[in-house]
C-alpha cells in the first residue's frame, strides 16, 4: 500500500479506538470483558511505548472501566486484575532513564495523575450485600434453579468461588454434569475424545476440563459475549451487533458474483490479541 497521509491516519490505534467507540462499549455488558482483556494486554511495559495520543485514549478507557465497575459492581475480578497491572505500570513510569522517564515530562505527569485518580476510585469500591428485606435469596430458590444458574457460568474460577460459599453450592458445583457442560462449551468433541480416559472407570469431568485447558488453552471466541468482527469484503472492523454498510449489501452486482462463487462468507471474529496485531506496537 502507498504510505499516504490518509491511510496512515486510519491505521493509528487511538484513531481505531475512537471510531469503534470503545469508551461507550465499556458500558455495554456484552463488550465489557472484551475491553478489559484489550486493556490488560496493553497496560504494562507495552503501554509505555505507545504514542502520547494512544496513551491518553487508553487511560480514558480505563477510567471509564473504573467508573462503570465501581458503580455497577460488574466483573470486579477482571477490574482488580487491571488494577494490579496498572500498579505495575505506575512503577514502570517511575523508572529512570538518564534521570527521568522516557517521553514528555508533561505527558507522564498527566498519566500519573490519571492513574492515581483511577486507583483512588478503586479504593472506594465496596461490594454491598443485597437488601436483607429482599426476597427470594439465591439459596432460597429451588435447587433446580440454582443448578441452571451454575450451568451458565463459563469460567471455572466462578465455579470454584461459588463452591466456597456454602455446602449446598459446593454440592451442586461438584456434580459431574456441571463440569461436563463446561468442558463441552470450551472444547471440541475431537479434543475431548483425546483427553477421555481409556479405562471403563467413571469419567471425572473436572479432571478432563483442567487437562484440556492445560493442553489447548481456552478458546478466546467463547470468552466474550461479543467481539469485534472483520468483514472479508470491505476489510472493515465493526461490532457485530451494530453491523456495518458492507459493499456486499450495497452493490447488487457484487452480491450476485458472490452468490455465484459459493455464497457470502461470514465475518471473522477478532479477539483482543488479534486486534492489536493490526498495529505496529
Amino acid at each position: 500500500m502507498k504510505c499516504t497521509k490518509e491511510i496512515a491516519g486510519f491505521n493509528e490505534l487511538d484513531e481505531a479506538v475512537k471510531r469503534l467507540d470503545f469508551r461507550s462499549a465499556v458500558r455495554d455488558v456484552r463488550r465489557f470483558n472484551y475491553i478489559c482483556a484489550l486493556l490488560e494486554l496493553l497496560i504494562g511495559q507495552q503501554m509505555t511505548a505507545l504514542s502520547g495520543c494512544a496513551q491518553k485514549v487508553l487511560l480514558a478507557m480505563l477510567e471509564e472501566v473504573a467508573r462503570y465497575a465501581t458503580t455497577s459492581h460488574h466483573n470486579p475480578r477482571g477490574f482488580h486484575q487491571l488494577l494490579n497491572n496498572l500498579k505495575a505500570l505506575r512503577a514502570a513510569e517511575r523508572s529512570a532513564y538518564w534521570g527521568g522517564p522516557l517521553g514528555s515530562q508533561l505527558l507522564w505527569h498527566q498519566n500519573t495523575s490519571k492513574i492515581e485518580k483511577i486507583l483512588n476510585m478503586a479504593a472506594q469500591m465496596q461490594i454491598r450485600e443485597p437488601n436483607p428485606d429482599s426476597y427470594p435469596k439465591l439459596l432460597q430458590l429451588p435447587e433446580e434453579c440454582i443448578r441452571e444458574i451454575i450451568l451458565r457460568l463459563s469460567d471455572h474460577r466462578d465455579l470454584t468461588a461459588s463452591a466456597e460459599t456454602c455446602e449446598q453450592m459446593a454440592s451442586i458445583v461438584g456434580e459431574q454434569r456441571v463440569w461436563r457442560e463446561l468442558t463441552k462449551f470450551h472444547f471440541t468433541p475431537q479434543q475431548i475424545d483425546i483427553a477421555m480416559p481409556k479405562s471403563n472407570d467413571e469419567t471425572d469431568w473436572k479432571t478432563v476440563y483442567h487437562t484440556l485447558k492445560k493442553t489447548y488453552g481456552l478458546n478466546e471466541d467463547r470468552q466474550y459475549a461479543e467481539m469485534l468482527s472483520l468483514c472479508r469484503y470491505c476489510r472493515c472492523l465493526f461490532w457485530r451487533s451494530l453491523g456495518h454498510p458492507c459493499i456486499a449489501d450495497q452493490c447488487p452486482e457484487f452480491r450476485a458474483r458472490l452468490q455465484e462463487a459459493g455464497g457470502i462468507t461470514a465475518p471473522s471474529p477478532v479477539p483482543p490479541s488479534a486486534f492489536l496485531k493490526f498495529f505496529s506496537l
